[in-house]
């Protein structure tokens, strides 16, 4: 019986830098791992936020050799901007008293134009801005062990957690114990639902930042998991909770604590125990709390209105189904000047739109529509009577920022050029910071007036990329099997030539919320795409049907069949690969991460002999293994899906597979666990399989430096050793 390969990564190799000649420079391993998060990154602006109550903004940047908090003003016209250094890092230290000093300036964070906090660790400092420049001192030292620190600008209250509860430092100095819960399975504070529905935080203030709502989330009922640490020895086990497919999931409420009389109020969400509490948003007045509850299987969702002040339900606003899903992700934006009208986000036409509603849940407008996606609200432009935001209209490969008249609904695009546009609105809404890239452009930003009679570069970063040897990348448009337009980049090999053949490495991802191919810089979307190509591979990535930014009826198309009409999409793409006289079609290689993991294997063991070599990263092997709120909104559950389960389910197929597969997994990984992989490799041994298995003593997401490197040079080499 042959048995799995089982390589174990103990230690890091040394990468070398290699000088070459300008123009014909290669890629080092390090450079192409991790080059642009250091070396190879474009110039960004750093810790860039607007005033508030002000047209300027500050940045930090390099004067005199050291980093410093610069203030400019935008005087608007042709006038360039007034600039006031504020602090440098010396000065910063002096007046910390560092006892060591800072390696760099910690992040900004202004309360109102003349106050500004920063933090070094737990310990909060605030400063005062007096003859421009700004003078810091101690604020406060939170625990050592506190997180989720929040900080309210208005009220300077402070909530933040410590392990389970929830606590409360007063702008007087005071500190409330706003939970005490003895069971660390009933959390309080913290994002819930493992982050699904938008959800990143679990502390929300009112708007006078004199109250706080809060989740708490208890998951006594779910069941415990291992994550084991295998760092110390013996070996110790975190017991974690961790809510599978079609098992119990965890219960959340929504209290509102209010400090002065240290009181808390439970909202009465009524219905399923285990439904999702999202969207939420305080009224301006302070007076109710929006939420979107969503029942269990997340084809209805109800807006509702509950009282501050005794947690009873006020009214439903509206409600939302789906046959599939609905997806809210978005809290409630209140239009400024206007506590009774608000703009919600719905995906009831089948692209994420806008809409204008009341607080008596009357629909008042469609702001926005059309065959293209909204990505995100930044902001309004007061004098105007516009929102800002951004969205996919011109193509789901671009970015561009928009204004979107409040009552007309009329659109006008802000930016000009090409690429991925982000954009921050200031405080009063009169100029925008746009930030964007492209494939020719690394890094460019832009404050631009919203009355059109304004724009001034701030930056224009220089090709980090310039003296290297890079690939021709061409990009390519297929159609699904349903004649859905399908966008995907092909990456040539450098020194290119139409009469040879060349290995292949298809790289993909195909999973929801997630997009490769992008207008961005660089062009190939990765830099281990450009040092495969130096070294001789053809490199091609798609999106195929139920990834991102497409609209519903793409995203939608793999509902109850995950690892099916992705992987008909995917195959266009070989049909399309192997159409080229360049391609050699006996040196085909796969690799993916996470749901990319799933995929990779999926096509390896349910269309046997495509590819003659693969790697898949964190695979998801079993979705009856993986959690609740992701697993049951694309597939169900197991008991109402038994058909698709089983026919995604990779732990029965194993003997299928042709050709080589490897198999990454973190043996801390607490998202796909360690025992999809552990089940894969023992239904492989009982088949006869053999397979090649590579284990990080760690978590996948957190692998960095030079175990990354390590890594992805184990990758290369797998992939050298099968198509080369």
């Amino acid at each position: 019986m042959k048995r799995g390969l089982i390589l174990l990564l103990t230690g890091c190799m040394a990468v070398g830098v290699h000088p070459a000649r300008a123009q014909q420079q290669t890629y080092t391993m390090a450079q192409a791992t991790n080059g642009l998060r250091a070396d190879l990154a474009p110039e960004r602006l750093k810790q860039f936020e607007w005033v508030p109550g002000e047209n300027a903004y500050t940045r930090a940047v390099l004067a005199g050799g050291q980093q410093v908090w610069v203030k400019y003003t935008v005087l608007g016209g042709k006038a360039l901007p007034k600039t006031d250094t504020l602090l440098t890092l010396n000065t910063l230290s002096q007046q910390l008293s560092s006892k060591t000093p800072l390696r760099g300036l910690p992040p900004l964070h202004w309360i109102d134009n003349t106050h500004a906090w920063c933090s070094i660790g737990n310990d909060l400092y605030s400063g005062t801005v007096e003859n421009r420049t700004i003078q810091f001192s101690k604020w406060c030292a939170l625990p050592a062990d506190a997180e989720n620190v929040t900080v309210n600008p208005k009220s300077r209250n402070i909530a933040y957690t410590v392990k389970n509860n929830l606590f409360l430092r007063a702008a007087d100095g005071q500190e409330q114990p706003i939970t005490q819960d003895a069971d660390i399975n009933i959390v309080n504070g913290k994002s819930v639902h493992r982050e699904e529905f938008g959800i990143d935080k679990g502390i929300f203030f009112s708007p006078n930042g004199d109250l706080v709502a809060f989740y708490r989330m208890d998951q006594r009922m779910v069941n415990d998991y291992p994550v084991i640490d295998w760092s110390v020895v013996p070996a110790h086990a975190n017991i974690i909770k961790y809510p599978m497919a079609g098992g119990k999931s965890h219960e959340v409420t929504l209290g509102v604590y209010q400090p002065s009389t240290r009181k808390t109020v439970f909202l009465k969400t009524t219905g399923e125990a285990d439904h999702y509490l999202t969207c939420v948003t305080w009224a301006p007045d302070q007076q109710s709390v929006y939420v979107a509850l969503l029942n269990r299987d997340q084809n209805h969702l109800w807006l509702n209105q509950y009282s501050a002040t005794t947690g009873e339900l006020i009214k439903t606003l509206f409600e939302e189904t789906d046959p599939k899903y609905v997806h809210p992700s978005h809290p409630l934006t209140f239009v400024p000047g206007k506590p009774d009208q608000f703009i919600w986000w719905s995906d009831r036409d089948g692209y994420t739109h806008l809409y204008l509603y009341n607080t008596a849940g009357q629909l008042l407008k469609q702001l926005t529509k059309g065959d293209w996606v909204v990505n995100e609200l930044q902001g309004f432009h007061t004098a105007g009577n516009e929102v800002i935001i951004t969205a996919a209209k011109e193509s789901p490969m671009e970015k561009h920022a928009y204004a979107v008249n409040l009552k007309s609904a009329a659109l006008r695009r802000l930016d000009q050029a090409a690429g991925w546009h982000d954009v921050q609105v200031s405080s009063q809404g009169d100029y925008i910071l746009d930030s964007y890239s492209s494939g020719d452009v690394p890094s460019s930003a832009i404050i631009t007036g919203l009355n059109g009679k304004y724009a001034e570069t701030i930056l224009k970063s220089a090709d980090p990329l310039k003296n290297f040897k890079r690939p021709e990348i061409r990009q390519v448009t297929l159609k699904a099997d349903d004649g859905t337009p399908l966008y995907g980049k092909l990456i040539l090999p450098v020194d290119f030539d139409s009469t040879r053949q060349y290995p292949v490495i298809v790289y993909l991802y195909n999973g929801p919320n997630v997009q490769l191919i992008k207008n961005t810089f660089p062009y190939s979307g990765n830099l281990w795409y450009e040092y495969m190509a130096q070294r001789g591979y053809i490199v091609f990535t798609m999106d195929g049907r139920g990834s991102a930014n497409r609209g519903m009826a793409f995203e939608q198309a793999t509902f109850r069949q995950l690892g099916t009409v992705e992987m008909n999409d995917q195959l266009q793409g070989v049909a399309y690969l192997k159409s080229l006289s360049y391609v050699n079609q006996q040196k085909m290689g796969v690799h993916g991460w996470s749901f990319g993991g799933f995929m990779t294997t999926s096509l390896m063991l349910r269309h046997p002999g495509v590819f003659q070599a693969a790697v898949a990263g964190g695979p998801v092997i079993d979705w009856s293994m993986y959690e609740v709120m992701y697993t049951e909104r694309y597939m169900d559950t197991p008991q109402q899906n038994p058909e698709g389960y089983a026919n995604s389910n990779l732990l029965t197929k194993t003997k299928n597979l042709k050709g080589h597969l490897m198999l990454i997994h973190g043996t801390n990984d607490d998202v796909v666990v360690w025992q999809h992989s552990i089940n894969f490799l023992r239904a492989c041994v009982d088949n006869g399989v053999q397979v090649d298995y590579f284990v990080y003593p760690g978590h996948l997401h957190n692998v960095l430096g030079k175990d990354r490197v390590h890594l992805m040079q184990k990758i290369t080499d797998y992939f050298d050793a099968r198509l080369k």
